[in-house]
């Protein structure tokens, strides 16, 4: 949507895209960040999932050119019970869906084994709001998040500060699946 540009902007730089990539977007809404993708990248598949049939339909009209060249699929699922093919994504992301995790664990476990070796991937939310910290967003993050990306082998996670967009803070966590 149109009022997180600038989380998304951000969001799309961390990815890093290289030419052939495959992405994957947890919870691609209305589809912006996979038009940002489709416009300035050269990544050869992008995957949006969400759990809307409503944000799909506006996710397919809104990408529909790259859709029809297959570069872009569009398709429904939901968050909580992911299932794709191991090593098919060199980049997975998802922003402001991290609240409605149920399962954590379970979601970054079957990221790791949908990333291909050396893919990465990027969560992006808000921590904050003027100053306020979500304490129980942050402690999402510290108790579950951050221990479990590191208990399904990914390396190099870290908690990255991003913009602050309509005085919500907006944050980060990175992680790599090794190369091994």
């Amino acid at each position: 949507m149109r009022q997180h540009q600038p989380e998304t902007e951000w969001t799309v730089n961390l990815l890093n895209v290289q030419k052939e990539d495959t992405i994957l977007e947890l919870g691609c809404g209305a589809g912006y960040a996979i038009e940002r993708l489709v416009h300035q990248s050269l990544a050869k598949q992008i995957v949006g999932v969400d759990s809307s049939s409503t944000m799909i339909r506006s996710a397919q009209i809104r990408n529909k050119q790259a859709i029809r060249s297959n570069q872009v699929n569009i398709v429904y699922g939901d968050l909580n019970k992911l299932a794709f093919p191991n090593e098919q994504f060199d980049k997975v992301f998802t922003i402001h869906t991290l609240y409605f995790w149920e399962n954590i664990s379970g979601t970054l476990a079957t990221l790791y084994h949908a990333l291909k070796p050396g893919g990465h991937f990027v969560i992006t939310f808000c921590d904050s709001k003027n100053d306020v910290m979500w304490t129980g967003v942050r402690d999402l993050v510290q108790v579950e998040l951050l221990p479990a990306a590191k208990k399904h082998g990914f390396s190099d996670v870290t908690f990255v500060e991003g913009p602050v967009s309509r005085q919500f803070h907006t944050v980060a966590v990175m992680g790599y699946k090794p190369l091994n």
